[in-house]
């Protein structure tokens, strides 16, 4: 699959999550960065991810609260609606970071 925009680092999605709100935000963020060419740096797909994230929760993954809750991700269950920062600082930013480095052309 041909990478063009940064929605396409979405794809496929990661196999586990932190909680229950993590799908919602990550499909959330595909859609929010869909028609936004691939930037020319990883440092500068850095920062609009970090920024897109800190503008959909309301927090930078480097706050200490290890979840903070987003009502429009509740769906249901234990941790509905809760997004784990954990798992956006430690799994997902960097598994979207190596797929951009990926479709650069560089070894991850």
């Amino acid at each position: 699959m041909s990478i063009t925009t940064l929605s396409d680092l979405f794809q496929p999605e990661p196999i586990s999550w932190g909680c229950r709100g993590d799908p919602y935000l990550w499909q959330e963020m595909s859609e929010v960065l869909a028609t936004q060419p691939l930037p020319p740096s990883e440092a500068q797909l850095a920062k609009i991810l970090e920024a897109t994230f800190e503008r959909l929760v309301g927090l930078p993954t480097s706050a200490e609260e290890s979840s903070v809750f987003i009502e429009r991700h509740a769906h249901g269950g234990m941790s509905s609606g809760h997004i784990s920062l954990k798992f956006w600082r430690e799994t997902a930013l960097p598994l979207l970071l190596a797929r951009y480095r990926t479709a650069q052309g560089d070894k991850p």
